[in-house]
């Protein structure tokens, strides 16, 4: 179970850590974009989506290691 555990958590760090790539290349190409019709551009739309999926990531990592932590403070008890 801890190892299953494990390897949720480095798949969520992974997951981040991929999202804040892709933001800084959004953020990098961001002179080279366009705006749209609403006046956002689309490198700006890409850098709020990869924002909001590393907060998700990290937060199901959070979660992950505080079920962890729980598991084996009550297998050790």
């Amino acid at each position: 179970m801890k190892l299953f555990f494990g390897i949720l958590i480095i798949v969520c760090m992974v997951g981040a850590v991929v999202s804040i790539v892709r933001g800084v290349i959004a953020m990098l190409h961001q002179d080279r974009t366009r705006l749209n019709s609403e006046g956002v551009s689309e490198s700006s739309l890409q850098q709020n989506r990869m924002m909001w999926r590393r907060i998700q990531f990290q937060g199901a990592a959070v979660i992950l290691v505080v079920i962890l932590l729980m598991l084996a403070r009550s297998q050790t008890g």
